[in-house]
């Protein structure tokens, strides 16, 4: 990894404040977290492995998905289809504005902050390369360290619905994140396995 810039440093290190300040608290490696600074770490962590050679504003834009996702809760929405895709809108411009605020304080430069809003506010999927880097990152972060889990809170849910979970959450990521995920870039959940083989097996 090419030596980080002082300004890349210190929005790293306000962004990891700011979600320090997370209530949730999860346990990982015996090691309890604030939910959302270990998600950002687990983010980083997906990126080197995916791609080491991301630049600084691609690493930021990684780093900072998910900052401070507490403060706008699902429950201030309606609960049904419109409320969910309100709060998504939301959250998707919360996020970049909040990156974007925490990265002019630490100097970062006014290119690498826009880039930093496109790509966090998941603006031009499939288009804007930044975007699509997150994307396939936040996809495998969720495979290797949350479907598992959150298989564990919804036992409603029957294969058929798990299969199309599977395939939305594949479709967002490029081709390059599915054969990394399937080389054994990350770590599949195992049992798992045999929902994840039957959602990606060509149809007959």
């Amino acid at each position: 990894m090419a030596p980080q810039s002082p300004a890349y440093e210190r929005a790293v290190a306000l962004i990891d404040a700011a979600n320090a300040e997370d209530p949730n608290i999860e346990l990982a490696d015996g090691k309890e977290w604030p939910k959302e600074l270990l998600y950002s770490q687990r983010m980083s962590d997906i990126l080197q492995r995916y791609t080491p050679e991301a630049d600084e504003a691609q690493r930021l834009a990684i780093h900072a998905q998910h900052i401070q996702r507490w403060k706008s809760p699902r429950s201030d929405y309606p609960m049904d289809r419109n409320g969910y895709l309100q709060w998504r809108t939301h959250l998707y411009k919360f996020h970049a504005e909040t990156a974007a605020a925490l990265m002019a304080q630490a100097g970062c430069s006014a290119e690498d902050i826009d880039r930093v809003k496109q790509a966090v506010g998941k603006r031009a999927l499939k288009v804007n390369r930044d975007t699509q880097l997150l994307e396939d990152v936040a996809g495998l972060t969720f495979i290797e360290h949350y479907m598992l889990e959150f298989a564990g809170k919804h036992p409603e849910y029957d294969e058929a619905k798990w299969i199309d979970i599977i395939r939305k959450t594949w479709k967002k990521m490029s081709e390059r994140a599915h054969q990394f995920a399937l080389s054994g870039g990350i770590r599949l959940p195992e049992p798992l396995l045999p929902l994840i083989q039957k959602a990606l097996a060509p149809a007959e």
